[in-house]
Order: C-alpha cells, then sequence, then structure tokens
C-alpha cells in the first residue's frame, strides 16, 4: 500500500519571516563579490578532501547552495538561487548585482506589506517602475568599439588587467559574432593565436592525406570543393566528380563526404599526382542531421558550391562543374578544416548572415543563440584562441572560467552598446522614478517607487563598502559632483565614468534588473507555503532556462 504523502501548509506572518530568511542567507552569501575589489567565497567541495573551491561568481556560488535545513527558508533561497543561476546562464554575468538588487526590495517590501499594503498593486507597480528604469537605460546606451574601450569594458568584468587587454585586441580583431575559443594554457602566460578564415571541428579522414608532415597540415590552393553529406561506400561513387573536375583542369579538389571507406580512401591515395592534381577528404562538419544540414548551407552559401544531401537521395552521377564551390586557399589537419577566400556570391552570403542574425535575436533558446553565433562567427572569417595560463591547473580552470564569462559580456556589449559603469547608471534612473512619485497619488504606487528608490542605491553602496570605504562618505561625494559621475574603488577617487573607462554591458545591466525586479516583484505575492514530507533534495545542477529579449 503507497505511503500517503504528507504536507506541511505554513500562513502568514511565517510565510514572510521564513522566505525572507532563506533570501538574506543567499545574498549575503554572494553580496561580498560584487566590485572589482571583491571577497572570496570558499566552499567545501562534497565528493573529495580537496581545498575548497575558491569563488567570486555569484550565479556559481547560488548554483553551490542545494540546500537549506529550514525548509521555510529553503523555499526562499531556491527562489533566488534559480533566478541568480537563470541570470548567469543567459549572459554570465550580473548576478552579484542582482541578487543585492532583489534583497533589497523584497525587504523593503515585506516591510510595506506587513504594515498593510496590497501586495497584488504593490506587484504591479513596481512592474511599471521596472519598465521606466529599462527605458532609461536605453536612453544611456552608446556603442562600444576599439581597442582601448575594449579592454576597458573587459576590466570592469574580470578585474585581470593582462586578460582584459588581450580580451581587448581579440574582440577589435574578430568582432562581436567572431569566434573564439578559450583552452588551457601550455604554460603560465596568456597566448592567443588568430585563425585566418573559418573552419570547422573535422579534420582529415586519412593521416596519409597530409603533405606538410611539420605541421600535420595539407594546404591547397585555388581548390574546388565538393559538398556533401554522403556515405562513400566504393570508389565509384567518385567517379563522376573526380572526372568533371579533371575535365575541367580543376588542379586541387577538397571532398566533403560523411563518411568514406577504407577502399574509397586507398583509391584517392593510390591515384594522388601532386603535379598535376591534389585531393583530399574531410568529414561532414557536424553531430546529427541538423548540424551537418547547417553546415553544409553555410559552406553552400561560404564557397558557391551546390550540397549534395542524402536524405534528398542525391548521389554525384548529375554533377557539373558549377556545382562545385571554389576558395582561394583550403587546408585540413587530422582535427579540423578551414577555408580562406570563398568566392560565393557576396550578396547571397550577406543576405545568409542578416538571417542568421535575426534568428539569433528572435530566439529566446540560449543553447541555439550559441550555435548560430558560431555559424555567423565563421562566415563571417574572424576566428581566435585564447590560452589560459597560470600556476596550478586551479588557477588555470578559475581564470578560464572569468575569460569565458568576460567574453559573453563583451559580446552584448559590442552588439547592444554599454552605459556608465560602477552602479552610476542604476543611480541616474532615480530621477525618472522621483517624478513618477511625486505625480503618484496611490498608496500601493508611491511605496513601489520609493522602493526603488532605495534600491537602486544598493549596488554601488555595496560595492563600494566591499572595497573597504564609507558608502554614505562617497554617495555624498557622488551626490555633490553630478550626474555622471561615480567611485573608482582601484583608484579611490570620485571620477566622470564615461572618461574613466568604467562601463557595463547594457545588455547584462538590462537583463540583469529585469530578473532581478520582475522576481522580487513576484516573491512579494507569495502568501503561502506548502511542504511535502520525503521530497526530494534539490537539483544540484539547474537547467538553463529561456533568454528574456529586452
Amino acid at each position: 500500500m503507497r505511503k500517503k504523502q504528507m504536507r506541511e501548509v505554513v500562513f502568514q506572518p511565517r510565510t514572510f519571516r521564513g522566505f525572507q530568511r532563506g533570501v538574506n542567507q543567499i545574498a549575503a552569501a554572494i553580496r561580498p563579490t560584487l566590485g572589482p575589489r571583491p571577497r572570496i567565497v570558499a566552499i567545501q567541495r562534497i565528493l573529495d578532501q580537496r581545498m575548497p573551491e575558491m569563488l567570486d561568481n555569484g550565479g556559481v556560488i547560488a548554483q553551490r547552495i542545494i540546500q537549506l535545513p529550514g525548509r521555510d527558508e529553503d523555499v526562499g533561497a531556491m527562489f533566488i538561487r534559480d533566478m541568480l543561476w537563470r541570470l548567469h546562464d543567459q549572459v554570465g554575468d550580473g548576478t552579484a548585482t542582482a541578487a543585492v538588487l532583489f534583497q533589497a526590495i523584497y525587504n523593503e517590501g515585506v516591510r510595506y506589506l506587513t504594515a498593510g499594503g496590497n501586495a497584488r498593486r504593490l506587484h504591479e507597480y513596481l512592474q511599471k517602475g521596472l519598465k521606466v528604469i529599462l527605458d532609461q537605460l536605453s536612453r544611456m546606451t552608446v556603442t562600444a568599439s576599439g581597442k582601448e574601450q575594449l579592454a576597458q569594458i573587459a576590466e570592469s568584468i574580470c578585474y585581470d588587467p593582462a586578460l582584459a587587454k588581450m580580451m581587448g585586441e581579440i574582440f577589435d580583431i574578430i568582432g562581436e559574432y567572431g569566434r573564439l575559443e578559450i583552452r588551457p594554457g601550455r604554460g603560465r602566460e596568456l597566448e592567443r593565436e588568430y585563425v585566418e578564415g573559418m573552419y570547422w571541428e573535422r579534420g582529415l579522414v586519412s593521416r596519409e592525406m597530409i603533405t606538410d608532415r611539420s605541421r600535420s597540415r595539407t594546404e591547397l590552393e585555388n581548390a574546388a570543393i565538393l559538398i556533401s553529406d554522403l556515405d562513400i561506400e566504393q570508389p565509384q561513387q567518385l567517379f563522376p566528380a573526380l572526372e568533371v573536375a579533371l575535365r575541367a583542369k580543376i588542379g586541387a579538389l577538397l571532398i566533403v563526404a560523411n563518411k568514406l571507406s577504407g577502399s574509397a580512401i586507398g583509391f584517392l591515395l593510390a591515384n594522388k599526382k601532386p603535379e598535376q592534381f591534389q585531393v583530399m577528404a574531410v568529414q561532414t562538419p557536424g553531430y546529427g542531421k541538423e548540424e551537418q544540414a547547417a553546415a553544409l548551407e553555410d559552406l553552400a552559401v561560404l564557397t558557391g558550391g551546390r550540397p549534395f544531401i542524402q536524405v534528398a537521395g542525391d548521389t554525384f552521377e548529375p554533377i557539373k562543374v558549377e556545382h562545385l564551390g571554389q576558395a582561394r586557399r583550403v587546408w585540413a589537419d587530422p582535427r579540423n578544416f578551414g577555408i580562406i577566400g570563398g568566392k560565393g556570391d557576396p550578396r547571397r552570403l550577406r543576405r545568409h548572415i542578416a538571417s542568421l542574425r535575426t534568428a539569433y535575436n528572435g530566439t529566446e533558446d540560449t543553447a541555439l543563440q550559441g550555435k548560430l553565433l558560431s555559424r555567423i562567427g565563421k562566415l563571417l572569417g574572424g576566428s581566435a584562441t585564447l590560452w589560459i595560463g597560470g600556476a596550478t591547473e586551479l588557477e588555470i580552470n578559475e581564470r578560464r572560467e572569468v575569460a569565458e564569462r568576460t567574453a559573453a559580456a563583451m559580446r552584448g556589449a559590442m552588439m547592444e552598446g554599454v552605459i556608465p559603469g560602477g552602479g552610476v547608471a542604476l543611480l541616474a534612473c532615480r530621477p525618472a522614478l522621483q517624478q513618477r512619485l511625486e505625480q503618484a497619488t496611490a498608496t500601493d504606487e508611491r511605496a513601489a517607487y520609493q522602493i526603488l528608490l532605495t534600491a537602486l542605491a544598493a549596488p554601488l553602496r555595496t560595492l563600494v563598502g566591499n572595497a573597504g570605504y564609507d558608502p554614505s562618505e562617497v554617495m555624498a561625494q557622488i551626490n555633490l559632483a553630478g550626474p555622471g559621475y561615480g567611485f573608482d574603488v582601484v583608484a579611490g577617487q570620485v571620477v566622470e565614468m564615461r572618461q574613466a573607462g568604467i562601463c557595463d554591458a547594457t545588455v547584462v545591466q538590462k537583463t540583469m534588473v529585469y530578473n532581478a525586479i520582475s522576481s522580487a516583484a513576484l516573491a512579494l505575492t507569495i502568501d503561502v507555503l506548502v511542504h511535502r514530507d520525503g521530497q526530494p533534495e534539490h537539483a544540484a545542477v539547474h537547467k538553463p532556462g529561456k533568454r528574456k529579449r529586452l
């Protein structure tokens, strides 16, 4: 007989008290990490006795907190944890600011509601205030470009001058859609390498096709490209394509196929004549039919060729010379192959890239966005590899994680612009809210705007306090200096933030503000908690949520 599951129903005022304790515990664990002079959070490892994880990333810290002992507190803790991890998944930064902002709004909101305020009306007016803030952030936005400005943006995210300088150089070269691979380094220093053209992660079908043994690489000049996802089981399947190439006096041919049998590879190797006709074969890029179809489409547009598709029943029998793609140079090694100077129609290529950008901006699926971004980067031809060095494996892994977070935020900054950093942009939203407050007549509306006015100052006060300065004294100096001024905690003085190069990516700040305020407003409407006996522990890894485009 199935055991009946017992439930505990929790009502006010216990709901607010327990939920609030959980929110404050998570926020208190993350607050010290805000700013360029953060404190570190040490988290004990569960599966081994190695030294604790040393973290200053709010999203990762929240993810590591699986469950709190108190059941009421745990509900509040998991609510804010979910919000922070979704934010981390969406934009990679802004989680510490979101935790501080959420905490300030929730605590002030609870104080107002326990004094008799209406939760639903407060929620409505907080959402109206959110729209005002997002509009103000949009008005402050300016474009980001140039190596020096990009390096300044990177440093405001990673607080690592050497890494920031290299990131600024890389993104100045590859652009916002450029392809950047971040890998563990081979020494103590940072290193970078730029790849001309575009490349895919599928290599030569046989090492016997390598002509440059010192580099494990083969290059073909003025090459034709046979684009397909066919399985070549017999050499005879290749005869029509090879005959067309030889009749057209093509001197070099790259064959792209899903699979070549041993006999087909042996045929190509036995008949190679470097002085007359060079040929090499690589696997169709992508894993799965969907990724392969996307890669074939990109290759066709890039080189002007026609793809031969297995599911369409294609063979090479009807092939003509115009079906072959063309490129100034192609190269391949055992892991990758690349194309330099594809000779496809430039107008068709521009239209194709534009359609991919539209799809990127139109989807909320972060996994799909990553795939589209990779395709755009390949087609634009900007590729770089950054090797992260360090003294220990732990240092390398931590620095690599920071580099990936910085790269994600920098792409957003280049795509959607930047605003003044250091909490100054949030302060600059307060006059518009103050104007709304003065015009408001409803008690709940006035309370909502007053809560937001107080909360928008909390990130700057926290950042200053983490650096060891008196927040009240610094706030007085900023107010005296006027609009656009903030506190440079590294230099220890009030500065004009744009001139000092202290900026934040607009997309990060808008996404952070949206998540923090809308989540806090929703949390304030929670009136009853229901606990189940024997409920499973919270999953250690949160599944990524969908991204809200702002």
